[in-house]
This record gives C-alpha cells, sequence and structure tokens, in this order.
C-alpha cells in the first residue's frame, strides 16, 4: 500500500470552467489525470489533495467531480484550497457524501489523518503579508495548531500539508520545526515557478504537487 499526492485538479465536470484557457498542457487535463490516476494509484493506496478540487461555487455543482473521484482507485484525503467555494462544515460535506454513496473521501480540516505509519497535519494557510490579512493569517495558524495537537503522541513521521506553499511564512515553519516535521506537501504553484517542484529549506523537504506541475500524475510520497 502507497501513498500518493496530487493538487489543483480544477475539475468542472458540471460547471463551465475550461482550464485550457491557462495553457495546452491543461487540455482535457481531467481525461489526463485519470488515466495515470489509473495507471498509477491501486485501490490499497491513498491519495492526499491539497486544494483546488473543483471550480464548482456550491456544495451541490461539486456532486459530478466527486463522483469522478469516487469511480477512482484508493482513498482520497482532501484540504481547502482558496478555490473551493462550495467547502462547508465537516458534517455538511459528509452528508453529502453519503446521500452520494460516496466513503473514499475523507477531508483533512480541524484534525489529522493517520496512514501507512505516517500522520498528516495541514490547513489551507495564506500566502500574503498583508496587515489587512493578519486576522487570516492567525486563524490559519490555529486550525494548524489543532491538527498538530490531534496527532499529539504518534511515534512516527508526520507530513505536513497546505494549499498555499509555506515556505516563506515563519509562523509556519516555526511550528512544523517545533513539531519535527521535515516534510511538506502544498499545491497553488502552477507553470513557471523559480522553485523546483522539489527542494529543501530550514532542514524541511518541500514538494509542490499542483497537478500540471506534476504532469496530471499522483506522486509517490
Amino acid at each position: 500500500m502507497s501513498i500518493y499526492a496530487i493538487g489543483d485538479l480544477h475539475l468542472s465536470h458540471q460547471v463551465e470552467k475550461p482550464m485550457d484557457i491557462f495553457g495546452d498542457g491543461w487540455a482535457n487535463h481531467s481525461m489526463q489525470i485519470e488515466t495515470n490516476w489509473r495507471q498509477t494509484v491501486s485501490d490499497g493506496d491513498t491519495v492526499i489533495l491539497p486544494g483546488d478540487f473543483s471550480w464548482a461555487t456550491y456544495l451541490g455543482q461539486a456532486e459530478e467531480d466527486f463522483l469522478f473521484l469516487e469511480r477512482l482507485p484508493g482513498r482520497k484525503i482532501m484540504l481547502k484550497g482558496n478555490h473551493d467555494y462550495w467547502w462547508e462544515t465537516v458534517s455538511k460535506m459528509k452528508g453529502f457524501l453519503d446521500s452520494l454513496d460516496i466513503n473514499s473521501v475523507s477531508f483533512l480540516y480541524n484534525n489529522s489523518i493517520c496512514e501507512e505509519g505516517r500522520c498528516f497535519v495541514g490547513t489551507k494557510g495564506y500566502d500574503t503579508e498583508n496587515e489587512k490579512d493578519a486576522k487570516i493569517r492567525e486563524r490559519e495558524a490555529i486550525r494548524f495548531g489543532i491538527s498538530l495537537e490531534s496527532c499529539t503522541g504518534f511515534s512516527k513521521e508526520r507530513i505536513a500539508v497546505f494549499h498555499f506553499p509555506p515556505c516563506n511564512n515563519p509562523i509556519f515553519i516555526d511550528m512544523m520545526k517545533r513539531n519535527g516535521i521535515e516534510r511538506c506537501l502544498f499545491g497553488h504553484i502552477h507553470g513557471y515557478s523559480d522553485k523546483p517542484v522539489e527542494f529543501e529549506s530550514d532542514g524541511i523537504l518541500y514538494t509542490n504537487v499542483s497537478a500540471d506541475r506534476i504532469g496530471f500524475k499522483p506522486v509517490l510520497i
């Protein structure tokens, strides 16, 4: 059993949001994702999804995107992204998935999830230093703290998951270092970047798993 990650699927099976406006590489991207996923992931595996799953505005508009995901192999662990406007309370989302008989999706939100001797902790994060956004950054730090506390006593590897890259945020870096986290997954960054897909900073190995940055193929963690 293996653990993979892929973020920023930006699915739009019910809403009109073609992604190829961002480049030819995005043409038929959901088909690329499905093909690569089925060639890579097995039923006993787990896939981490660090945000921007669907372009839906409301939960009901994400139905076809969730059914698409349910048909793919493996268990899926999902984090909130900045474009996941459909995101509701966890109880409402679980109820929605239950109504569709979807049972392969879990939400990483104010909690932690352990798989294969690893404990995944995380939150959406934030990507600006504007003073007006201080309350948002504080809220995200609190959520990350709650996630960390929920796996206190877990003696094996803990992996941080964010949507926004946390590598320039001293608060998140300090929290990861104080909690012995040496591996971090994130998404959000598309196309060209001055940083490689995988890099090390402050003793933490960061991996950008945005779908287009990894060829729309889940990467092994």
